[in-house]
């Protein structure tokens, strides 16, 4: 199974490159928890990419399961949610073959969904561990400058905002954004009524991440 999923991806990448390189998928758990959550979020976030930072994404993302072959066609997979999560060991087979052949996975917590995630993360990493990321990682200045790291967007347990990865030979490939809630940033304006200078930072933020992942 690891060895087809590696050459899937390899093909994927290497033969149609041109149709994908810049391509990005929700990315559809089991558990229950609302992996569907902020509807208009990552649409935003593609357009603002689109219009500032040079990429040419489809704005309406497909959605992928964590256990399908279809996610190797996607550099770019983004989860988010506000409860349960569940990854069978298929699942966690899957997405580990998917991050550690060349893909990136981005965890945005809506809320509630960290203590679920960290469990499963062990099926998908079962010897690696949730590192926190320096306030000098490149991430931080991709595009924009962020001195002080993740910025805070939403206001929930009154934590500082963390973002936290899983690196392989020293690449960052999952990134989990925790008590900064980017999503609600990225949404519609109405949604949360956000101020502007806070959307801005949370498009300017998706916008580093995703250039990273593209880069990188």
């Amino acid at each position: 199974m690891k060895l087809l999923t590696s050459l899937l991806f390899i093909f994927y990448l290497g033969v149609s490159s041109s149709l994908i390189a810049q391509e990005i998928a929700i990315l559809k758990y089991n558990g229950g928890g609302d992996w569907y959550s902020n509807p208009t979020a990552l649409p935003n976030l593609i357009r603002f990419c689109n219009e500032n930072i040079g990429t040419s994404i489809k704005e309406k993302p497909a959605t992928v399961n964590v256990g399908g072959t279809n996610i190797f066609q996607y550099p770019f997979l983004y989860m988010t949610g506000h409860g349960n999560v569940v990854f069978s060991k298929e699942d966690g087979d899957n997405l580990r073959a998917y991050l550690l052949s060349g893909g990136f996975l981005h965890i945005d917590d809506n809320y509630g969904m960290a203590p679920y995630l960290r469990k499963e993360l062990d099926k998908v990493f079962p010897n690696m561990e949730l590192e926190e990321l320096g306030k000098d990682h490149p991430i931080f200045k991709q595009e924009y400058n962020f001195p002080e790291g993740l910025p805070k967007i939403h206001e929930h347990d009154g934590q500082r905002p963390q973002a936290l990865g899983i690196f392989n030979e020293n690449r960052l490939i999952l990134l989990f954004t925790f008590e900064s809630d980017l999503g609600d940033g990225w949404e519609d304006p109405s949604v949360h009524n956000n101020p502007e200078d806070i959307r801005e930072k949370a498009l300017r933020m998706g916008a580093n991440i995703i250039s990273y992942a593209f880069r990188n």
